[in-house]
């Protein structure tokens, strides 16, 4: 007997999300020194962090952030500013926001699929062209390490179009953009390939370090629709375990001796702080954070809270002299855990790292 099942039409998902559709409001009437931007709508997992993204990627500095969402709905509210700490006037830059938020919101597109509205603007870095690959290498950090790389490359007749390096409590996060040094094409013969990884491999063996081409590509070649390159360097150096061993590196425990004074306090430690929270109520964790502020210092938070796996549900924060105040209300998407106050210690654990990782001494980019 044949059994047949109801069918459903799979552009019906994104039905609703396409009749309502993301709203976003932009004001510069409200806040008397600042622009107040409103977003609301349907809510996805990974959304926050693509609306954090595109405001960070305009060097936007952000006085005030309100984050909800409740079951199916969001609602995010951001006080920003200029480089030069005005409010937006420029409509190109209004535009470019509220078209990049609403495509970003659509099912099965991503913030890489813009390519035509962000060749229109000036404000986000060209991303680097198919034709070249990717090559990626995490591992431990020594000195002369970055430069024997680049000439394991060079030796190899690769040019480097662009590469970013990360580096954080003795490891190291490498994303080279290369080419074939005669044809500036993509590099896709398979032995040659393998050559390459083994010869990086070899360099960097002595440090227990791993070392793999673009794992969203298995030929190593440049997707252009891979997420954005510090998304990347940010997830491998939590790969790469850069939390770890943080405090015996600075020789100081978390909390500050209080017969210290501030002045002879560690300036890593006073620098930021970061505490978890148990609302047994609501089954959220509360991560708060204090820290100087900079920029893309949300971006660094909401990226490394993604990685982990966590689900933003509240969000607040606030400049006060110089430093933000920052409070996330979190879920991890696998449920509870057996050992909670084992997962307050990695979360403080890798927040601190998030936070400091972009200001090591050892980051660079050519």
């Amino acid at each position: 007997m044949k059994v047949s099942s109801p069918y459903f039409d799979p552009e019906f998902d994104s039905l609703t999300e396409r009749i309502y559709g993301t709203k976003v409001s932009i004001d510069n009437d409200s806040g008397h020194d600042c622009t107040v931007i409103k977003i609301d709508g349907l809510n996805k997992q990974g959304l926050l962090l693509e609306v954090v993204q595109i405001l960070t990627d305009l060097n936007l500095s952000m006085s005030k952030i309100y984050i909800s969402a409740d079951g199916k709905w969001f609602m995010d509210v951001f006080h920003v500013k200029d480089e030069k700490g005005n409010k937006l006037y420029d409509q190109a830059v209004i535009d470019y926001i509220q078209q990049a938020i609403g495509t970003a919101s659509l099912d099965g597109l991503t913030l890489l699929d813009m390519g035509e509205t962000r060749d229109r603007t000036s404000y986000k870095e060209p991303k680097p062209s198919c034709d070249h690959t990717t090559i990626e290498l995490v591992g431990a950090e020594r000195p002369g390490l970055l430069s024997e790389i680049l000439a394991v490359l060079s030796d190899l007749h690769c040019r480097i179009v662009k590469a970013h390096t990360w580096t954080h409590n003795s490891r190291l996060a490498c994303i080279a953009h290369v080419s074939d040094r005669l044809t500036d094409a993509q590099i896709n013969d398979p032995g040659r390939l393998a050559a390459i990884e083994d010869r990086l491999a070899s360099v960097i063996s002595g440090t227990g370090s791993v070392v793999s081409r673009s794992r969203e590509s298995p030929t190593g070649r440049v997707d252009c629709s891979v997420a954005d390159l510090e998304r990347r360097l940010h997830r491998l150096m939590l790969s790469a375990r850069d939390f770890d061993e943080s405090y015996e590196l600075y020789g100081l425990s978390r909390s500050p001796s209080p017969s210290l004074s501030p002045a002879k306090q560690n300036p890593v430690v006073r620098a930021k702080h970061v505490s978890v929270e148990e609302c047994e109520e609501k089954g959220y964790l509360i991560v708060s954070i204090r820290c100087k502020d900079r920029r893309r210092l949300m971006f660094d938070c909401v990226c490394t809270l993604t990685d982990m796996r966590y689900a933003v549900f509240h969000a607040s924060g606030r400049l006060c002299d110089r430093y933000s105040f920052q409070e996330y209300f979190i879920r991890h998407m696998d449920g509870w855990t057996q050992n909670r106050d084992k997962e307050k210690e990695h979360i403080i654990k890798c927040m601190e790292a998030a936070l400091a990782r972009r200001i090591s001494k050892g980051s660079a980019a050519r």
